[in-house]
């Protein structure tokens, strides 16, 4: 169990509300809407059981897929879809120590098994997005980089611990630790159904699209006013810890 999880994951959490259906749904409604990327992530992702599936219908829609995962595991049927054209894996790095890494994500063993997976998914050809999160003083990023670089990741973002979930320690979420890009061309899809600005800002909402299409709730009053909010209260930046591209949020 990460100790700076932004999503507050945990072994106890549930799938939520959200059907297979649901999300399918979603994701043609995103595709609608314009959307060129769908991003699974979590907590887990993969231990939805019908992850595969949703992702395969998304690949077929036209999107690109990024599958984030911890790693640690891919079972046979996440392997098939991982390697369908347009998909990726991403995944968070902390250390090429074994022993720090692992004592961040709460668990011994986990460093070397993700190291593994990425192997195999270089090995395949599958591409890889990695997250270096600078968690605590003295922690080694820039061997986490070099580790990813020698495993053939290039794609690798570096960021700050930013003050939600877990890794608020306590303190109340603020706009002003987001990014700045959220809300814009970016949106996340909660497990009860809920639509936020990113999966970090989990505590705004556009409403549900258990009751209203995405498109309805993202050209609406409430994600207008949350737009305008963040805004002035952030600074874009394209180092955010959602962002394993570089380049801008990818979820």
């Amino acid at each position: 169990m990460c100790l700076h999880c932004y999503a507050e994951s945990a072994p106890a959490g549930r799938h939520g509300p959200m059907t297979a259906a649901d999300w399918i749904r979603v994701i043609d409604q995103a595709a609608a809407c314009g959307a060129r990327k769908v991003q699974f992530i979590g907590g887990e992702p993969t231990l939805r059981p019908e992850l595969p599936d949703l992702v395969g219908h998304a690949a077929a829609a036209g999107l690109r897929v990024e599958i984030t995962s911890n790693l640690v595991r891919l079972p046979a049927r996440m392997w098939t879809a991982a390697a369908l054209p347009g998909v990726e894996l991403g995944t968070s790095y902390y250390s090429d120590d074994p022993a720090e890494h692992d004592a961040i994500v709460g668990r011994r063993g986990c460093r070397a098994r993700t190291t593994a997976t990425i192997e195999t998914a270089v090995a395949r050809g599958i591409p890889v997005n990695a997250g270096v999160i600078d968690v605590r003083p003295g922690q080694r990023v820039e061997g986490a980089e070099a580790a990813l670089r020698e495993l053939g990741v290039t794609r690798i973002v570096v960021d700050r611990l930013r003050h939600f979930g877990r890794g608020a320690a306590g303190r109340p979420p603020e706009v002003a630790e987001l990014c700045g890009r959220c809300a814009k061309d970016v949106v996340a899809v909660l497990p009860d159904g809920s639509v936020t600005p990113c999966p970090m800002a989990r505590w705004l909402s556009f409403g549900n699209v258990r009751e209203f299409p995405l498109a309805t709730l993202v050209r609406g009053t409430a994600a207008r006013r949350i737009r305008a909010a963040i805004g002035e209260a952030t600074t874009w930046t394209a180092n955010c810890a959602s962002s394993t591209q570089g380049g801008g949020c990818t979820p």
